[in-house]
């Protein structure tokens, strides 16, 4: 098993047990660094939350109260896409994904989930590399989502896309690029 997945093994665990009025408490502490911070935005390209991840639907409903473009991600094939925020089935994963046509223009702001982050701003994610395929050729401002405790240490790779800051329940982390 490598570093990066034993990583993952291990904050799986703790987000599973993260739980109760404590997950509540860190996921309304995202919100409220999340609109502060970035309000001011016009478009987004949200994660759609699932299972034990930061809570994006609160983030998704106050962008969208706000007036403001909001794409989700769609996995197409061996690709992600961008796809504006309507309606929704199960995609591949599990996870509710636009039914909608893709969008390839400019999005101001990447909101992109994590297992885990390093003091550097690489990621671990779910090791399929969509998340690193996209954001390959995108100017966007890349905004890791998760809690505190998802702040571990390991080597990035070299296909790994660093993040332009983290968001937490404690704070906004940020990295130089």
């Amino acid at each position: 098993m490598s570093v990066k997945d034993e990583i993952r093994y291990k904050l799986k665990i703790k987000r599973k047990y993260f739980c109760g009025v404590r997950r509540e408490f860190a996921d309304g502490a995202i919100l409220d660094n999340f609109l502060n911070a970035f309000l001011r935005y016009e478009s987004f390209f949200v994660y759609n939350s699932f299972s034990t991840e930061a809570d994006t639907k609160g983030i998704i409903a106050a962008l969208l109260g706000a007036g403001k473009k909001v794409y989700l991600p769609r996995v197409d094939g061996d690709k992600m896409v961008a796809v504006p925020y309507g309606e929704t089935s199960v995609g591949a994963f599990g996870i509710s994904e636009p039914a909608g046509k893709p969008y390839n223009g400019n999005i101001d702001v990447t909101v992109i989930p994590l297992l885990a982050v390093n003091g550097r701003g690489f990621r671990i994610g779910y090791g399929k590399g969509f998340y690193d395929r996209y954001l390959r050729d995108k100017r966007t401002l890349k905004v890791g989502l998760g809690y505190g405790f998802q702040i571990e240490f390991f080597e990035e790779e070299e296909h790994d896309i660093p993040l332009d800051l983290f968001l937490c329940e404690k704070g906004i982390y940020y990295y130089e690029t």
